[in-house]
């Protein structure tokens, strides 16, 4: 475990510090409605979060279903819509897990770098941020098309790392899924995972990450420690 002390915070948005779940929920139903393809529960919809647009369009298309459009008109379509559905309703229910604001704000006021690094497409990261009213929070964002490669590969964090001109060592990644923590460790960054969110209906610890938190807040302690505080 890497316990030098840190200077950048990077976090996962969706279902880190962020429940998007509702509106990618409506979007994708509608998306599928416009196709004659069945729809599905929030919760269902819920353990497909994680690896961008086209996985979650593509777990949808073929949950019930044979793959027979992976690359056809069917899922260029049902994409499509989904995106453009998503794109106009961003934040019609989708909130901030208790805490989150005021983490961001603690860690502004100690010193702290804070960044994003999400799978989510680049184009909708800063809008829902602003929606959601702490864009300002953030010192640098990474979408899905950021970095060349998407977590679970270390590439969002090392472009982070590099363009905000921090150590890798001195860098913690804070996300909910398997993603995330992959992603930290192949990095060599601290990884914290938080409990609530989404990954897939398995449970965190089996990733091993070097911390787990119930509560955003505990973020705080656990960076006081490693920086001596």
């Amino acid at each position: 475990m890497n316990m030098k002390a840190k200077e950048l915070v990077i976090f996962d948005l969706d279902g880190t510090l962020v429940d998007s779940v509702p509106d990618l929920a409506a979007s994708l139903n509608h998306a599928l409605e416009a196709v004659g393809r069945a729809t599905f529960a929030e919760d269902t919809i819920r353990e497909w979060v994680g690896n961008g647009a086209k996985t979650l369009v593509m777990r949808a298309l073929t949950y019930k279903e044979p793959a027979d459009a992976k690359e056809g008109a069917l899922f260029e379509k049902t994409l499509a819509d989904f995106l453009e559905h998503y794109s106009k309703n961003l934040c019609v229910k989708s909130t901030l897990y208790p805490g989150a604001e005021e983490l961001l704000k603690e860690l502004k006021s100690l010193g702290f770098k804070t960044a994003i690094a999400t799978n989510k497409p680049e184009p909708f990261v800063e809008p829902l941020l602003e929606e959601l009213k702490i864009a300002h929070l953030f010192d640098e964002i990474a979408g899905a098309e950021t970095a060349p490669y998407k977590k679970p590969h270390p590439a969002p964090i090392l472009h982070l790392c590099e363009v905000l001109k921090t150590p890798v060592g001195k860098t913690v990644m804070v996300g909910d899924s398997k993603n995330d923590i992959l992603a930290a460790k192949s990095a060599n960054a601290l990884s914290v995972a938080v409990k609530h969110g989404y990954n897939y209906g398995e449970d965190i610890s089996l990733c091993s990450p070097d911390f787990i938190i119930d509560d955003l807040s505990e973020l705080v302690d656990i960076l006081e420690a490693a920086n001596g505080r």
